[in-house]
């Protein structure tokens, strides 16, 4: 099985971590900007979108308020996966004015990036609507920051490639060449770890055919044309009835995607299409606090 038929869409567990970390580097030894405040002061605030998003990172902003200050409370208008439009109030903030100024920055930068990564992944989602075809991701990802952007991914309405190198194979042309070519490579991956997904890349149509006849779980077509992809499809479907698999091989087509080719690359077959802009390009969401003492 392949690991993107087991996307993270559950929160990661790892959020609590990430939140201390952002919050360490942030605040140091402590926010001597937000000591010009009275101690004692209260505060309102409330957090906008000026872009139109899809919003995700609500449990990072609940995270870091609460390693602030279990007094804040939020009342949140959306939730993970809402999309919604320029100017509308995501949640509001009442608290200790210090623990609100402190904590902005860090909540803002969490949503901000995981919105627009969701973002993203929603208008690429979009390009391949009423097809079969399943938008994957990679780990062209922020370091750090791997599971809350596959949990984006998922909340935009695409998919997860494998999370790591430790979840399934992705056997690419050094690997190849270094285990002695690609049917030895997928034998000896069944052989060191039964049970995890083997996917190998190739890079022509003779590769392909070694790949299916070795057991390749994945097959990841690697900047084919558009006439190689269908004929990829073509020789998988037959590949299944002639060897008497109960299961055909997944086709990941990589490589040189971009919006305007998207929908050509769908509309050929194959069961996936991984995309490295859904992480690794996005744009974060510009938001806004405004503070009432």
């Amino acid at each position: 099985m392949s690991s993107s038929d087991s996307p993270i869409t559950t929160l990661p567990d790892d959020i609590r971590h990430a939140v201390a970390l952002a919050l360490k580097e942030d605040i140091g030894d402590g926010d001597i900007t937000a000591a010009l405040i009275p101690e004692s002061n209260q505060a309102t605030a409330t957090v906008i979108t000026r872009d139109d998003c899809v919003i995700c990172g609500v449990d990072w902003v609940n995270e870091t308020f609460h390693q602030l200050d279990t007094g804040v409370t939020i009342d949140w208008n959306v939730a993970d996966g809402d999309k919604v439009e320029a100017n509308t109030t995501l949640f509001t903030l009442k608290g200790n004015a210090r623990s609100l100024l402190t904590g902005e920055r860090t909540a803002l930068n969490f949503l901000q990036l995981l919105s627009g990564t969701a973002t993203v992944a929603h208008y690429y989602s979009d390009l391949v609507h009423g097809t079969d075809v399943k938008l994957l991701d990679t780990r062209k990802t922020l370091p750090g920051l791997r599971t809350a952007q596959k949990y984006a991914v998922t909340q935009g309405g695409c998919y997860n490639h494998r999370i790591g190198l430790f979840d399934a194979f992705l056997i690419k042309e050094n690997h190849i060449a270094a285990c002695g070519g690609i049917a030895e490579a997928i034998t000896t991956a069944k052989q060191h770890a039964p049970g995890k997904p083997v996917e190998v890349e190739v890079e022509n149509i003779e590769e392909l055919k070694c790949a299916l006849d070795a057991g390749a779980d994945i097959v990841m077509l690697d900047n084919f044309t558009l006439a190689d992809l269908r004929e990829a499809v073509h020789i998988n479907a037959n590949h299944v009835a002639n060897q008497n698999r109960t299961e055909k091989a997944k086709l990941e087509a990589s490589g040189g995607v971009t919006d305007q080719t998207l929908r050509r690359i769908a509309e050929t077959g194959v069961d996936y299409v991984s995309i490295g802009a859904l992480t690794k390009d996005c744009k974060a969401v510009d938001l806004s606090m405004r503070v009432d003492f």
